[in-house]
């Protein structure tokens, strides 16, 4: 080791002890002022030879010690990223991580800090993000991928979303076949051990909900050894993982989203697919996720479907999905399957006290809140959207509506969705108004369902709004 490269080190950290003086500039580094001080003493250039000349994993403190003084210096400072690039630095972080990959032992560590370095630097500008790009992607990007840490996935999903979202040309390799198979590759770690940073879900809303990538890269994560012919009732953890997260990045950011037709189109298949291989013989004792992919797949497609038809910050936003929702049998679908479930356990007690005769039906809810999901789907589909009132009057559902304003252990939150979905029902429609009104004289909904509750529906005449009320004792 050239002991000249630690001359001006000991100078500016006042110290003539390798490891205090590495530990000192560390710290030194932390604040915006430091890293400005120590860029003016160039120091960025000695501690990059200091890195490349020492070996892995032989001289590892040091070693990492230099890595962490890289990063901080890198840390916002333009002048020392301009440097970092100028003088190979990319090359250098290259040398180490295949240095790294070769070893025994996997040191994961290592790893963490020498990506942290490189997205400091990536944050600099395109030319920065082009010079990491060209040399880790995609080789080098796959292998840190397939390393099941959450704290390397968490600053490699930062390097790969600020290049692809500084330049259209890394863009468009992202989202070609190659870099498509690199995002499933993080999603599998991703589900598996999880994330800290946003920078996974900012990856996968650009992937999935502000480009049209999302059908393609959902089909590569289906099982390996899925027959094409039966990929509907074989679907893979980290399917319903995505599914997930994209459900929760639309429900965030519910009134700033509009997904691409293409997006919504598949969730609707996919949705089908999964309805048609649930067995609905069995209740499940638990919410999503249920450990089942096939069941957790139904559900977060069902609650994707609910979200979308209230995305945007206005009904036009989400009217060609609800359209397509109705033109596509799906709304119909829905009804028939509030239908085919056992009713709450409130109404068909009430029911039996009532002494009906009728068989109750035999669906069972998949998971808790099934029922609740599809009347919220119904609820949003029928806001503010007279042809969807009209729909679902004409197909009966409004009686069927009625009978999940109630309280449901299996399906939290049931009431409440089912108190919105008749509101929206009846708000501003004369025809669903006289409908309730017709099942009992002057507004008041009263049917064994119901009542049973010591609860009713009333119509307010003058604003249109329904609303449920305790019936006076």
């Amino acid at each position: 080791m050239d002991q000249s490269l630690w001359h001006p080190l000991f100078i500016a950290a006042n110290s003539h002890d390798k490891t205090d003086c590495l530990e000192i500039l560390i710290k030194f580094s932390q604040t915006m002022d430091g890293r400005a001080h120590l860029a003016s003493q160039n120091i960025l250039f000695p501690v990059l030879k200091l890195l490349e000349s020492v070996s892995y994993p032989q001289d590892r403190d040091l070693l990492v010690s230099s890595l962490k003084l890289l990063r901080n210096l890198c840390a916002g400072n333009i002048y020392n990223q301009n440097l970092f690039v100028e003088l190979k630095g990319v090359s250098a972080i290259l040398s180490l991580l295949t240095s790294v990959r070769s070893s025994a032992v996997l040191d994961d560590g290592v790893v963490r800090i020498g990506l942290q370095l490189l997205g400091n630097v990536s944050l600099a500008g395109e030319e920065h993000q082009r010079a990491v790009w060209q040399q880790l992607f995609p080789t080098e990007f796959a292998w840190i991928a397939k390393i099941q840490r959450c704290n390397t996935c968490d600053p490699l999903c930062m390097i790969i979303y600020l290049c692809s979202d500084g330049s259209s040309e890394m863009a468009v390799q992202l989202f070609e076949d190659q870099g498509l198979s690199l995002i499933a590759e993080i999603i599998r770690t991703t589900s598996r051990v999880g994330f800290v940073e946003d920078w996974f879900k900012l990856l996968i809303s650009r992937t999935c909900l502000e480009e049209t990538h999302f059908t393609l890269l959902f089909s590569k994560l289906y099982p390996v050894a899925a027959p094409e012919d039966h990929i509907a009732s074989q679907f893979s953890d980290e399917q319903s993982f995505l599914l997930q997260i994209v459900g929760d990045i639309l429900n965030e950011r519910l009134k700033e989203i509009i997904a691409p037709t293409k997006f919504s189109s598949t969730v609707i298949d996919i949705f089908r697919k999964a309805v048609a291989s649930v067995d609905f013989a069995s209740r499940s004792s638990s919410g999503l996720p249920t450990g089942s992919p096939l069941i957790d797949v139904l559900g977060y497609s069902l609650t994707l479907i609910r979200d979308l038809c209230a995305q945007g910050d206005s009904k036009d936003a989400s009217a060609e999905f609800v359209d397509s929702i109705i033109s596509s049998g799906l709304l119909e679908l829905l009804l028939d399957l509030l239908r085919q479930l056992e009713p709450p356990a409130i109404v068909k007690k009430g029911m039996d006290q009532a002494g009906s005769s009728s068989p109750f039906p035999s669906k069972l809810c998949p998971y808790k809140g099934f029922r609740r999901d599809i009347v919220g789907v119904i609820g949003n589909c029928a806001f503010h959207r007279k042809h969807v009132q009209d729909y679902i009057r004409k197909k009966n559902g409004i009686i069927l509506l009625l009978q999940q304003c109630v309280t449901d252990e299996e399906n939290p939150y049931l009431r409440e969705w089912g108190i919105w979905s008749i509101r929206n029902l009846l708000e501003d429609n004369l025809e669903n108004q006289k409908e309730v009104a017709d099942l009992k004289i002057q507004g008041a909904v009263d049917v064994p369902e119901i009542s049973g509750l010591g609860i009713k529906l009333e119509v307010d005449k003058q604003t249109g709004h329904a609303r449920l009320v305790n019936i006076p004792t």
